[in-house]
């Protein structure tokens, strides 16, 4: 296992305990400040959503350009993926929040690329193509249904879609080297081409309305740090096929249940993870055996307190279930006070996660009647 300082963090692996700011500087990017923040704020015209205001994004790339731009009459888009290996959980929720949020808030069109295909390519335990497939409709449904606006959200399904991906990404792909991805996501002569091309076809999203419009459109990436490699490619190469740099908004990757490592679809530890499609049961026994930040006793944790920064049930407090900065505060000083303790707190979020299931599901009903609507077949325009 990786030491304490010693960590891994790509677009197809994470381990070890992350360093967020070492990270950030690894990989070059500006920090989310006070006046960034408000800046977001006073654009908005209200508060931030949780996963901004409580600093779980907290890494850019050319994010106050953009935010300038569009103060300035210029409109941008948004753009974020899903690799559909299996039923959404609840860490994966986070960046589409955010997306919706903005789109709400700004009323700017969103872009979702369904990448059903790269899943299949990089899958390590040889999950069959039917299945990306079958999971790329349900996570879409999921993603579509926290309150997309379907007139202004377009999703490119990658295997459904290359009609419409395919004459933008030859653009792309001659613009990117072997070499290039090799020495970015650390590909060996046994990887196979489908990954070697596939960064050409997540690409095309972020230029696709400054091609389908004929001028130049800003987009806004929101995504776990984890996925910038392959957007440091884009920006690269945008501006040598004319079109803008896209701009980042990084978050940090939620702590799973266990303690051990970040929330994951795949792999064996499922108890490490809120999936959407877990039944109730299911979800009353993941939360109440999560890991905490408790004391051994009830008597040392009303004394001394205990350690919110290392608990996954602060953790899901922090990132999405506390609806307020107050009650964030209160569950945060209550905790490290030694006031609330672990048993309660666990009880208290139990209620708001299967609230919060149940009204999903709700809006998943009505969602599956549009959800194919948004799948982008055709390509705007001859290449």
């Amino acid at each position: 296992m990786p030491g304490k300082k010693d960590f891994v963090v790509t677009p197809y692996e994470v381990k070890g305990r992350i360093d967020y700011e070492r990270l950030r500087e690894q990989f070059g990017t500006q920090p989310v400040t006070p006046e960034l923040l408000s800046k977001l704020r006073h654009m908005a015209g209200g508060e931030l959503p949780p996963a901004l205001a409580r600093g779980i994004y907290y890494s850019h790339r050319d994010l106050p350009a953009l935010l300038d731009g569009y103060a300035n009459g210029r409109p941008f888009f948004l753009y974020s993926g899903r690799g559909p290996s299996g039923p959404l959980h609840t860490s994966h929720l986070l960046q589409f929040q955010l997306c919706q949020w903005f789109q709400q808030r700004l009323g700017v069109p969103m872009y979702i690329q369904i990448t059903d295909d790269e899943k299949f390519w990089s899958s390590k335990t040889g999950i069959a193509r039917e299945e990306t497939a079958h999971w790329g409709v349900e996570n879409l449904i999921d993603i579509l249904a926290l309150g997309f606006d379907p007139k202004r959200t377009f999703t490119f399904f990658d295997s459904r879609s290359i009609g419409a991906l395919y004459p933008l990404a030859i653009r792309v792909a001659r613009k990117v080297t072997y070499s290039t991805v090799k020495a970015v996501f650390g590909f060996d002569p046994s990887t196979n081409i489908g990954l070697v091309f596939y960064t050409a076809l997540q690409t095309v999203p972020a230029f696709w309305p400054s091609w389908a419009e004929g001028r130049a459109v800003p987009c806004l990436i929101p995504c776990g740090i984890d996925q910038d490699p392959h957007f440091r490619i884009s920006r690269d190469i945008a501006e040598g096929l004319g079109f803008p740099k896209p701009a980042l908004l990084h978050s940090q990757m939620v702590p799973g249940l266990l303690g051990e490592s970040v929330m994951s679809t795949t792999g064996d530890r499922s108890d490490n993870a809120l999936f959407l499609n877990d039944p109730p049961a299911t979800v009353e026994r993941k939360v109440r055996n999560a890991f905490t930040g408790g004391r051994a006793t009830v008597e040392e944790q009303r004394r001394l307190g205990a350690v919110p920064e290392v608990c996954s049930i602060w953790a899901l407090w922090r990132t999405q279930f506390a609806r307020t900065e107050a009650e964030f505060v209160e569950v945060t000083e209550g905790c490290r006070s030694g006031r609330l303790l672990c048993g309660e707190c666990k009880s208290r979020l139990l209620e708001r996660v299967q609230a919060f299931y149940r009204s999903h599901a709700e809006a998943r009903e009505k969602t599956k009647e549009w959800a194919e609507s948004t799948i982008v077949t055709a390509a705007p325009k001859p290449l």
